[in-house]
């Protein structure tokens, strides 16, 4: 960035005042260009399976993971998966996870408790899958 801002300074004493217009405008653009671009990369996309069964699962599903962070959050009723973007350096998969259990919904790595999922309205208490002993 210093680097830009010499060379910039630079340009001003050289060119004439309409140069040095455009030139300012070209280097916004670049500055805001690779702005965006650092942003976007701290972007992750994940898609969890999640158990549920209805509308209202959907609502309190997405609701729970905007609340661990994400910043979209889109659950499928017909697939049980629930695709979500978030920011990695504020949240993760596995705290949004934890947040979606603790709202009473089974997720493929976390399962909730059995008072979280008694809490459920009775349309959203979906069949519970045993897990396996090993």
């Amino acid at each position: 960035m210093v680097i830009l801002l010499l060379i910039y300074l630079f340009i001003e004493q050289i060119l004439s005042i309409n140069q040095i217009y455009c030139m300012k405008n070209l280097l916004f653009t670049f500055v805001f260009i690779l702005t965006a671009t650092v942003i976007s990369f701290a972007q992750n996309t994940s898609k969890i399976k999640v158990a549920g069964n209805c509308g209202m699962c959907k609502k309190n599903i997405e609701t729970a993971a905007k609340a661990a962070g994400a910043m979209t959050a889109a659950w499928d009723k017909a697939t049980k998966v629930l695709t979500v973007a978030f920011d990695a350096n504020a949240t993760s998969t596995d705290k949004i996870e934890t947040a979606i259990a603790n709202a009473g919904y089974d997720t493929e790595h976390q399962t909730a408790s059995a008072e979280a999922y008694g809490k459920l309205d009775e349309c959203c208490q979906y069949d519970r899958k045993k897990k396996k002993k090993s």
